[in-house]
């Protein structure tokens, strides 16, 4: 089995259904899924995509090598310069193309961060159904996510996979960019925050199953989302903000999220 196949795992519950993994043959997908613990898992050279909501781009940058190299380069620029300071002008040099090019993909850069966001919120979606398959006590699953949403994700290791480790600290500092706009009541017609209100939901239904009394689940867990950017991008840049001491950031995020999340629920 030489040649790369593309495998699809299917499972109505989960989100596991809506991704494609390409492996080498059909006993690797086995190894990955059932026995590899997840750095494992996610270290190895192997391509997960989701579909995004086609109102988010003109043309789909998952049909063609170089709308790849479009949202590859992009996140690269975005970590390196900022949402701000990025431009399709210095994208299009970045990847030796012109700007008329971008914008046959991409309306403007917010839609192109859009784009991004989506990707990731449907791959932490993922990962967090795959750490809760085997955990049955609640409290277990609520910290198992408090690390997920606390903790960088590990770089890729393959060249078709995006930089999961800057995607996650772009999340941190830009993605309430995305919908802190004011036609924000006319871009969610679309759906195109969809993955993250999933994300949200999946949260929210598990802070039910903890308490079931606990009136908003819902936004508890929209909270603990936001509270995990805004302390770790804190942490990092205006760390008087917190109460961060000798920890570093991760053990320090986890830590508040778990006392502020387990106070709240009792």
């Amino acid at each position: 089995m030489g040649k790369d196949k593309h495998i699809f795992i299917n499972n109505s519950n989960t989100i596991i259904n809506k991704c494609k993994i390409i492996v080498n043959d059909i006993f690797t997908i086995f190894l990955l899924i059932f026995t590899l613990p997840l750095p494992k898992l996610f270290s190895m050279d192997f391509q997960i995509t989701f579909k995004v909501n086609e109102n988010i781009y003109l043309r789909n940058p998952e049909s063609s090598e170089l709308g790849k190299q479009i949202v590859r380069k992009a996140i690269d620029l975005m970590h390196d310069l900022g949402f701000e300071q990025f431009t399709f002008k210095k994208l299009a040099i970045e990847i030796k193309t012109t700007e008329a090019t971008i914008y046959r993909y991409f309306e403007n850069k917010h839609r192109l961060l859009l784009y991004i966001l989506n990707w990731y919120w449907s791959y932490l979606e993922f990962l967090v159904m795959f750490q809760l398959k085997n955990i049955k006590v609640n409290k277990a699953k609520l910290k198992t996510i408090i690390h997920l949403l606390t903790h960088e994700l590990p770089e890729s290791s393959g060249s078709h996979n995006f930089n999961k480790k800057l995607l996650n600290q772009i999340v941190i500092a830009e993605s309430s960019k995305v919908y802190l706009v004011k036609d924000v009541a006319a871009i969610n017609k679309n759906e195109v925050f969809k993955p993250y209100k999933d994300l949200c939901a999946t949260i929210a239904d598990i802070i039910s199953s903890y308490n079931p009394k606990y009136k908003y689940p819902r936004s508890l867990s929209s909270t603990l989302v936001e509270i995990s950017h805004d302390q770790q991008f804190f942490v990092d840049n205006l760390p008087k903000l917190t109460d961060i001491g000798s920890k570093n950031r991760e053990e320090f995020t986890a830590s508040y999220l778990e006392d502020l999340l387990f106070r709240v629920l009792g």
